[in-house]
C-alpha cells in the first residue's frame, strides 16, 4: 500500500491589492486544481478571495481561503500543529533534491511570495525549495513543486460535488452542468 500524500496548504505573502489580484487568484486556483487543501492570504483583499471560492463552489471540492491572516502566526501555527513549512525561491535547495523528503511530510504549508520576502522567512522555513535557479513565476513554481510532490496523481482529480465538469474530448469543448 502506498504512503498517504501529504495535506497541503498555500500561504500568499506579499499580496499588494493594487497590483497582484490577478497574479494571486491564479495562485489560488492553481493551488486548488494541483491538489492543495487551501490557501491563507497574508493581506485583506476580499474580491480575491470571493473570485477564488466561486470558482470552487461551482467547480466542486473542499477548498477554503482565509483573507488577512498574519504570515509570521500562520506559519508558527501551523508547525506548532505537527506541520512544515516549503518556502518556494529560487535561492534554495534544487526541488528535484528534496521533493522526495517533502512527499513523506503529513502536513505541508507552501509559502509563494509576491515581492521580496521577508528575510525571517527563510529561517522560518522547513524546506526553502528552488524550482529552478532562474527567476520565473510564482504560478509556475507552486504548479511544478505541486505536480512533483504529488507525482502527477492530482492530474485526474474528479470533484464529485461540481455543479461543471468539462469532459475530455480530442475536438471541440463539451462541458456538463448539473
Amino acid at each position: 500500500m502506498s504512503k498517504a500524500m501529504p495535506e497541503v496548504a498555500v500561504l500568499r505573502i506579499g499580496h499588494r491589492p493594487e497590483r497582484d489580484q490577478r497574479v494571486t487568484t491564479h495562485v489560488g486556483l492553481a493551488a486548488r486544481a494541483l491538489g492543495a487543501r487551501g490557501m491563507y492570504l497574508a493581506a485583506d483583499d476580499p474580491g480575491v478571495i470571493a473570485s477564488i471560492e466561486d470558482v470552487a463552489s461551482r467547480w466542486g471540492g473542499d477548498f477554503f481561503v482565509e483573507n488577512d491572516v498574519k504570515w509570521r502566526r500562520c506559519i508558527l501555527d501551523w508547525k506548532a500543529a505537527g506541520g512544515r513549512v516549503a518556502h518556494l525561491t529560487m535561492y534554495g535547495l534544487r526541488m528535484t533534491d528534496v521533493i522526495d523528503e517533502i512527499r513523506g511530510e503529513e502536513r505541508v504549508l507552501v509559502v509563494v511570495g509576491a515581492e521580496k520576502v521577508p528575510g525571517d522567512i527563510y529561517g522560518l522555513a522547513d524546506y526553502n525549495v528552488s524550482v529552478t535557479t532562474q527567476p520565473h513565476s510564482e504560478i509556475s513554481s507552486l504548479a511544478l513543486f505541486l505536480d512533483h510532490l504529488f507525482e502527477g496523481k492530482e492530474l485526474n482529480r474528479e470533484y464529485p460535488d461540481a455543479k461543471i465538469r468539462i469532459e475530455p474530448t480530442k475536438v471541440g469543448k463539451k462541458t456538463v452542468e448539473r
